[in-house]
């Protein structure tokens, strides 16, 4: 079983709200067909799963996505004729409502961060324990995102990446007033690197649970419910930088 980030495998999504049904309606594409067999065997013996379609490319997965409105598409990155990138795109730009989790042997942390900028609502690798992919969908339906230790490393530290404040695509509001004191910051910035709770404590000379309380107050000032989602949530606003002498930097 992957090791999940201090206990956090997944945090609410700032999307569309899950759509109510009896049973969760998934849609498959891979290009492999033991895979989808394996798949719809496993998800099938399951009392809330409704297996309503197969893909076996990109192509394909639109076309299901559109005439079946599944509640999620479990979609493999590399396949034919429209690659699994190309279709997340389409779907992004056509306003569908299915939430897509990508479940690959991709190691790239490249396609795992454009997956995630094309609205995937989670990433599970095809080694992952079956139990957890089950899961997982039903985390994504539920509105969350999921990404287990592995994936969450490889886009943290993508988006966690200096850029120059006047660079194209640089992030703004690391400037902007923020209701967090100096010491909140970097653990916020510690956070968005991937730092656990013992590695921080020992980073900044404090105990565990004073890294512990603070966290607390940081959730409550901004609003997040877990680390995964306080992370992202600081890669957006900026909060990944911290002050040093008024001058923007990493924190190491």
């Amino acid at each position: 079983m992957p090791e999940e980030i201090e206990g956090v495998e997944s945090a609410t999504a700032s999307r569309s709200e899950p759509r109510r049904s009896s049973k969760i309606r998934v849609v498959i594409a891979d290009d492999h067909p033991i895979v989808r067999t394996g798949l719809v065997q496993v998800l099938s013996s399951q009392p809330d799963f409704e297996i309503v379609g197969q893909a076996e490319d990109g192509n394909q997965a639109l076309d299901r996505v559109r005439e079946l409105d599944p509640d999620v598409l479990v979609l493999d990155l590399k396949m034919p004729e429209l690659d699994g990138i190309a279709a997340l795109q389409t779907m992004q730009q056509s306003g569908l409502r299915t939430r897509v989790l990508i479940l690959t042997g991709s190691e790239d942390r490249n396609q795992y961060i454009q997956a995630m900028k094309f609205g995937c609502a989670g990433i599970v690798l095809k080694r992952t324990a079956t139990d957890l992919i089950v899961k997982s969908i039903r985390k994504v339906h539920q509105g969350e995102i999921w990404l287990d230790s592995h994936t969450t490393a490889a886009v943290m530290k993508e988006f966690a990446a200096p850029v120059e404040s006047g660079s194209p695509g640089g992030i703004k509001t690391a400037g902007e007033r923020s209701p967090l004191s100096p010491r909140e910051r970097e653990l916020v910035a510690l956070i968005a690197q991937g730092y656990k709770n013992k590695d921080m404590a020992e980073k900044l000379f404090i105990s565990e649970q004073t890294v512990k309380n603070h966290l607390h107050n940081i959730f409550d000032k901004l609003g997040v419910s877990d680390r995964l989602e306080l992370a992202l949530y600081a890669i957006h606003k900026g909060l990944h930088y911290t002050t040093d002498h008024e001058k923007l930097r990493v924190a190491r």
